[in-house]
């Protein structure tokens, strides 16, 4: 069905404990104190891209069926599971729409973690870095967990599932748009964000994805 986008828990005895004679109690022997531990050894950072820190009490848009309607993205679409909604933006526009949706789920109380987002066109600049470290030590970073994770919809099926998933059509064959839309929807736990033009991604959905 094409997707029509919408602005946006010790008992004791009764008889109480049992206590020895005081005459053959022996003192105990103090016990030393350890010292603190020293501190574990920081991991060093590796330097690359970031996102800007979202600004600080912002109002979050409806990224999230709890969440208020919006004037931006809404539902355009529902099913058990995930949860579909469409972000209108052009193809050069679509990867900051995708990046401004990962700063509002974050804002919203998501874990960097359950998000992933899959590009059609150009790399995220995030996966271009760390791709250049070598493909072991891109897909341990995701195997972690521990936070957003860009891929692209030539590699986007060796990533697992994830609560949510944003997607944005940044240019690209049709083709890529219909192989990142179809992993996507399989790897979406919860909720897919699309970032796109509407009349594209209507069309690859009427495809069959």
């Amino acid at each position: 069905m094409p997707l029509i986008p919408e602005e946006p828990q010790i008992h004791e005895s009764a008889q109480g404990p049992r206590v020895a004679p005081a005459s053959s109690r022996t003192a105990p022997t103090p016990r030393p104190v350890p010292g603190p531990r020293p501190a574990a050894p920081s991991r060093p950072g590796r330097p690359g891209p970031l996102r800007p820190t979202p600004p600080v009490q912002r109002t979050p848009r409806d990224v999230s069926p709890a969440m208020p309607g919006p004037s931006g993205p809404a539902a355009v679409a529902a099913t058990a599971s995930p949860q579909i909604q469409l972000i209108p933006a052009s193809a050069e526009g679509a990867l900051d729409a995708a990046e401004e949706a990962v700063d509002l789920l974050l804002d919203a109380g998501r874990a960097p973690g359950d998000v992933l987002v899959i590009t059609t066109g150009a790399q995220h600049p995030w996966a271009e870095h760390e791709l250049s470290f070598g493909e072991a030590s891109y897909w341990a970073q995701h195997d972690a967990g521990d936070d957003v994770f860009y891929t692209d919809a030539a590699i986007a099926s060796r990533a697992g599932s994830r609560p949510v998933v944003v997607v944005a059509v940044n240019g690209g064959p049709a083709s890529a748009a219909a192989t990142a839309l179809s992993v996507a929807h399989a790897r979406a736990g919860a909720l897919l964000i699309v970032c796109g033009d509407p009349q594209q991604i209507n069309t690859v959905l009427g495809a069959g994805v």
